[in-house]
């Protein structure tokens, strides 16, 4: 496991972070200054400023996310993020983020190669939203949100789409782009009012209620793993 994997397993940074403090020097390996570039083993010793470094076991978390809650580790505003919704050890991370209005589904976990294919568009993790909207779309506005529409960073992959109710659609992707369901729903004239992640990668909230989390079974871990 590269060093700066092994700091964000152990909680005690994110990859990003545990990279300052590497270049920093404060980062030693069996005694030895840690380099970016370093792999770490199971028999290997890691200090951070002296202080020996243990690797946290894996945890993987479906938190139903509240609204008014922000999908980060900390806010320079003082709003609650998600990381305090959940257990502190082992520390968890959100995988990808969802806007602060946006409820439901989202995983957690500091398994880091998992929350690279759960959130890199090269793997196409299958995401539901409910979306309340203004206005009644038409069949023209649904066929667009299904065929792909036009975004500022380009045309959108083709999805499902389905009306539930005459301001209310169903929109599954594939595509991970930052505010991507809200764009799109601006581009065919229906601003959302209300966003729900109903299910993510297969995963749904059954028996969660808003604030709630739970763990996943090993099953539904190998799952994701397997990308099915």
């Amino acid at each position: 496991m590269r060093l700066n994997a092994y700091l964000a397993r152990a909680g005690v940074a994110s990859r990003r972070k545990a990279d300052e403090l590497i270049k920093a020097g404060r980062v030693r390996v069996n005694g030895e200054p840690g380099q970016l570039n370093t792999f770490v083993q199971s028999r290997d010793t890691v200090e951070v400023d002296g202080r020996p470094i243990a690797k946290q076991r894996l945890a993987h978390l479906l938190l139903h996310k509240p609204s008014g809650v922000v999908t980060t580790a900390s806010d320079p505003q003082g709003r609650k993020t998600v990381v305090e919704l959940v257990p502190r050890e082992p520390h968890v991370v959100p995988v990808g983020r969802l806007d602060a209005d946006t409820t439901g589904a989202l995983v957690m976990t500091n398994d880091g190669p998992l929350a690279h294919r759960l959130a890199h568009p090269s793997y196409g993790v299958e995401k539901t939203y409910i979306a309340e909207v203004n206005g009644a779309p038409s069949k023209q506005a649904i066929h667009a949100l299904e065929h792909g529409v036009e975004l500022e960073d380009g045309r959108t992959a083709p999805a499902k789409a389905r009306l539930l109710a005459p301001n209310i659609v169903e929109l599954t992707i594939h595509e991970g782009r930052n505010r991507q369901v809200k764009r799109m729903f601006d581009a065919v004239g229906h601003p959302v009012q209300r966003l729900h992640r109903s299910a993510y990668a297969g995963l749904t909230l059954e028996g969660l209620e808003p604030g709630q989390w739970r763990e996943l079974e090993p099953s539904e871990v190998e799952r994701l793993r397997r990308g099915e």
